[in-house]
């Protein structure tokens, strides 16, 4: 399946565009951040990274469909 991740802030510039598509059989949120991990190592130090599933934060055991807006929301900080 093909999926469509929308970054934001690090994760933009880890995985190198504001929309990256992403290739790998279906899965669950849980499955996609230790695919990104592996595919892209940088990822593993955002142990806080959030994902959100159209317009909604997910839980690791939700099944992502081909058409779902999928976003990276890396950890904020700042003062």
């Amino acid at each position: 399946m093909k999926y469509t991740l929308k970054t934001f802030g690090i994760t933009r510039d880890i995985l190198g565009g504001r929309e990256v598509d992403f290739e790998m059989d279906g899965m669950k949120v849980s499955e996609l951040k230790s695919e990104l991990a592996a595919r892209f190592p940088e990822m593993k130090s955002l142990n806080s990274l959030l994902i959100a599933v159209n317009n909604q934060y997910a839980a690791d055991d939700l099944i992502l469909a081909e058409t779902d807006e999928i976003a990276l929301i890396p950890p904020v900080s700042g003062g």
